[in-house]
């Protein structure tokens, strides 16, 4: 390691799309660079520099043998001895794809995003794990949600593997954690020791704003200008607690559209069912616009305009965030950074982590209250009342969850581990 810098290499089950995971790994890589410290990507699904990637079909939770492996290992207490050898066969292929993404990029240290966490792909961390045990090649694992946090996870026929790889307890893994409570829950359960790294924004960069590209995202999304465009910018899970802002939006007695922002992802569909009933019996006009927004900009093959999400929030007048559990809180940030009015619900991670830094939101606690209407309608008819509730939060994220916050976290990180080798 030539004056203190290495090649950091980065894998994930996908680096690619809008994902929670796929977006914190992309804003550390950037910091990461800025700080002098090359990243190269390794992954099932990529949107990262050709020069820089290594693509492994197999580390996608989402190829057909590993999905039909995941779903012959939970919800089961059974395990089949073919499955057995299904996992022992992917461990087999991916550990040595790992050592060739290592010696191809001369990686010096690994940063593994979730794969030690989150039982998804257990072949890729069974193969990641002996790769660390031999080579002792330092390894950050960044832990952004747990199995035991998911329900879908807690009935199963691979508690054995669960206990080893998620997460293993070597010496020459580094732990983050996220939140406050996925750090004691770590230490009470593994005895391991890590560093709380929240999530960040880049608040140092004030957001784009209304372009010539994006100025008809209102108009092309069926808005019309009388209409209140109410942004829920989450996937369509059961934990988002949807129905909320389905709610909040039936009490505001104001002509207003729910603009849902992503698919339901890898957990099933029927929740988006549930939602569209709801939507339906409440009559809320609701649209679900997750083929007209990626990470990048573009022209579909029909010729309609492809936005970011970036270019919706500028549009929004009021983003709704009732989530029932959180990792964390993303799209809380993004709100803050667009500066945009929040509802958000309390739940446990905001309680405890975000809510005590004072930021000025409109709360619900678990149910759409008389109070949390007012407040709502407050914010979108008091325009001083608006303006100095954003500029606060958007202070106070400036301060808290900055690229300059995740500097000093991943310096202070680093430091440790080229001391240790060098």
């Amino acid at each position: 390691m030539k004056d203190g810098i290495c090649n950091i290499g980065i894998v994930s089950f996908r680096l690619a799309g809008t994902d929670g995971v796929s977006l914190e790994a992309f804003k550390w890589a950037e910091v990461l660079e800025r700080m002098g410290y090359p990243c190269y990507y390794m992954g099932g699904e990529l949107e990262t520099p050709e020069g820089r990637s290594f693509f492994v079909e197999e580390t996608h939770f989402m190829h057909p043998e590993i999905r039909s492996c995941y779903l012959k290992c939970f919800d089961r207490r059974i395990r089949e001895p073919e499955t057995t050898e299904i996992l022992h066969q992917f461990r087999k292929l991916l550990k040595p794809k790992i050592k060739e993404f290592i010696e191809k990029f001369h990686i010096q240290v690994i940063l593994a995003e979730n794969i030690l966490t989150i039982p998804l792909n257990i072949s890729l961390a069974m193969a990641m794990t002996e790769v660390i045990e031999e080579t002792g090649i330092p390894t950050i694992a960044h832990h952004h949600d747990f199995f035991w946090e998911r329900k879908r996870f807690l009935t199963n026929c691979v508690w054995e593997y669960l206990n080893a790889y998620f997460p293993p307890r070597l010496s020459a893994i580094r732990h983050v954690v996220i939140n406050t409570s996925g750090q004691n829950q770590l230490s009470y359960r593994t005895g391991a020791v890590s560093t709380l790294v929240p999530n960040v924004m880049d608040f140092e960069t004030p957001p784009p704003g209304i372009d010539d590209f994006n100025r008809d995202a209102r108009e092309q999304l069926g808005i019309r200008p009388d209409e209140l465009l109410i942004l829920q910018p989450t996937r369509v899970v059961q934990r988002k607690g949807i129905e909320h802002a389905i709610e909040l939006v039936s009490q505001l007695d104001r002509r207003a559209v729910l603009v849902i922002s992503h698919a339901s992802g890898d957990e099933g569909y029927e929740y988006q069912r549930r939602v569209r009933r709801f939507a339906d019996l409440l009559n809320v006009q609701t649209l679900f616009v997750d083929t007209h927004i990626s990470n990048k900009r573009g022209i579909a093959p029909d010729g309609n305009k492809i936005y970011t999400l970036d270019d919706i929030y500028p549009h929004a007048d009021l983003v709704t965030y009732p989530s029932i559990v959180e990792g964390f809180g993303n799209a809380f940030l993004e709100a803050v950074r667009h500066k945009k009015p929040i509802m958000v619900n309390n739940y446990s991670i905001y309680s405890y982590d975000i809510r005590p830094k004072g930021f000025k939101v409109i709360e619900m606690d678990n149910f759409i209250s008389e109070g949390t209407v007012a407040q709502a309608l407050e914010s979108l008819e008091n325009a001083e009342l608006r303006r100095v509730m954003v500029e606060h939060n958007y202070r106070l994220g400036l301060k808290h969850y900055s690229y300059n916050v995740l500097e000093m976290h991943l310096r202070h990180i680093l430091e440790g581990i080229l001391a240790e080798v060098q």
